[in-house]
């Protein structure tokens, strides 16, 4: 089920594309009626045309710098940094605070699964898309911060929290933040 929506959801935005990159395009220089003079032809083209060479250069540089899975969620964070999210370090003692530590991204998912989450929202259902994108944002977030408090060495990061911000349309920004210390030997 999940291959036939990203399928219908792949000729959504290629038709999308097509109709907007070709069908304008056509009509301007086709259509007899009504006519267009020759600076709005102009114009129209060099609003598509400024819009498409936008996209591309984005997605060129987006697969460009491309970090690797393995690159974004830091699969190996620190194991000897122990996060808690209260203040309570249960039969140890605390000698240093290191000071304030975090990790944050930004994620968003494609214009795709925009359209299979709109349909959800309008249907009802889990938001699989936006759960799968927070859940991914959250460990890469995670994983900073534990590189952050290693970096300082810490022993332990206490009172974690997460914050979520909308940033523009369906991106949102996740960050942890916590203490960290170091403690008595």
């Amino acid at each position: 089920m999940k291959t036939i929506r990203h399928i219908g959801s792949l000729a959504f935005v290629l038709g999308l594309f097509t109709a907007v990159f070709a069908g304008i395009p056509w009509y301007v220089m086709v259509a007899e009626d009504p006519v267009l003079p020759w600076w709005f032809r102009i114009a129209i083209f060099g609003l598509l045309g400024g819009i498409l060479v936008v996209l591309v250069t984005v997605a060129l540089d987006q697969w460009k710098n491309m970090p690797s899975r393995e690159e974004l969620a830091l699969t190996e964070p620190d194991p000897n940094v122990l996060l808690m999210n209260s203040a309570e370090t249960h039969g140890r003692e605390i000698a240093e605070i290191l000071g304030v530590v975090q990790g944050h991204t930004v994620f968003a998912v494609w214009l795709g699964k925009d359209l299979s989450a709109l349909v959800k929202l309008i249907l009802g259902g889990e938001l699989h898309e936006y759960t799968e994108m927070m859940g991914q944002a959250r460990q890469v977030s995670t994983n900073r911060m534990i590189a952050d408090a290693a970096a300082k060495g810490a022993d332990a990061i206490i009172n974690v929290r997460y914050m979520t911000t909308s940033v523009v349309g369906t991106a949102a920004e996740l960050m942890a933040y916590g203490t960290a210390v170091r403690f008595s030997t």
